[in-house]
């Protein structure tokens, strides 16, 4: 297994935990079976590995997986009239394996844990100088959640910063053809036999499967990309700078930040999103409803690894072209304008005055639907 191989070289030049990630495009297509593997290498080159948290979903090929490689016990917690098994965290800490697997990344603890998302658990492990594998489905990815309800038709609840994967220093893709993915889980290789036809009439649509595929390996080139660029930097490297420009509508606001995040990730760059605040957007003029609405897209953003930034300006294009001057900002992100702009009587609208200004200065601007 030269990848395992890889991963120990790794382990061995650094102190501060090294961090890989399995990858797939859905349950079932052998990111555990892998992680699971990899242990079993690395205990065979004398390597102290533990399980932190494996969810093997009692499937045979998997639980067969775990003989032999020592288990941190989970802590049993009492919830709601129930007693739930997670991750023991400060035991991982406290006993120090070189290396700890921690399955399902995007987990979300029980209420009253330390941290409340299991890849904060994570980034304490490694800042604990503990190597971590770990696995997640690509339908977890906080830019990709857009997409992925589209695709699928399901929002998904539980999900990961992109700045995480950013993190990670290997990530893997576990591919299957969609035909394979499909035969596993008509064997019942994924779920129990009376689960099967819920999960083919919904999920695991043929068409879905495909375009879920699309994505992980659209994730994983962009992430071996960013690896490229980061350790062969060219001294003619000019860093590309994103400015998302946002209003305070919701949706539209939503939308630009979540595609610009995946730009900025692709691009593996800095990026800003810039709010401009007319007089007439002032709070005391401003409805409950829509400040609560920047606020929560100003905390995705944040999530989401951008600076946020509100300027007051009466004159929204002037207040975007002196932040793109002042910043060295390369390409800007706009969302579509409303027909009516385009539509004044004068023909003339502040888009267009801002579209006229970058180019002279040959930024770009893209115009996001």
């Amino acid at each position: 297994m030269s990848s395992a191989k890889h991963f120990l070289e790794l382990i061995q030049k650094s102190r501060k935990g090294k961090f890989k990630i399995y990858i797939g495009m859905s349950a079932g297509v052998g990111k555990t079976f892998r992680m699971l593997q990899e242990a079993q290498s690395l205990l065979r080159n004398g390597i102290d590995v533990k399980i932190g948290y494996v969810e093997t979903h009692d499937r045979e090929e998997t639980v067969a997986l775990t003989d032999g490689i020592p288990e941190i016990p989970r802590r049993s917690v009492f919830y709601k009239g129930k007693n739930l098994e997670e991750m023991d965290l400060q035991t991982i800490i406290n006993e120090h394996p070189e290396v700890v697997l921690v399955d399902e990344l995007a987990h979300t603890n029980v209420e009253g844990s330390k941290n409340k998302k299991r890849w904060q658990d994570v980034l304490e492990i490694l800042d604990n100088g503990i190597n971590v594998i770990s696995a997640m489905n690509i339908q977890h990815i906080e830019s990709l959640n857009e997409e992925v309800k589209n695709i699928t038709g399901i929002e998904v609840a539980e999900r990961v910063p992109d700045k995480i994967l950013g993190l990670a220093d290997e990530v893997v893709n576990i591919d299957l053809t969609a035909d394979e993915l499909l035969t596993r889980l008509k064997e019942g290789k994924i779920y129990k036999k009376e689960k099967i036809q819920t999960a083919l009439t919904n999920f695991f649509q043929s068409g879905h499967i495909l375009q879920l595929r699309e994505l992980a390996l659209k994730e994983v080139a962009a992430h071996v990309e960013r690896k490229v660029e980061t350790e062969i930097k060219t001294e003619n490297f000019k860093p590309i700078k994103f400015l998302a420009c946002i209003s305070s509508n919701e949706k539209i606001a939503k939308n630009i930040i979540r595609k610009t995040a995946r730009l900025a990730s692709y691009y593996n760059s800095q990026w800003t999103v810039l709010y401009v605040q007319k007089p007439s957007e002032n709070p005391e003029k401003i409805a409950l409803d829509k400040q609560r609405y920047l606020i929560n897209n100003f905390n995705l953003a944040q999530e989401l690894g951008a600076k946020v930034v509100r300027v007051k300006e009466s004159s929204v294009h002037k207040g975007i072209l002196d932040y793109v001057i002042a910043h060295n900002i390369t390409t800007v992100c706009i969302g579509k304008p409303h027909a009516e702009l385009w539509q004044r009587l004068s023909g003339y609208s502040w888009i267009y005055t801002l579209m006229n200004r970058l180019n002279e200065r040959q930024i770009d601007i893209i115009i996001l639907s």
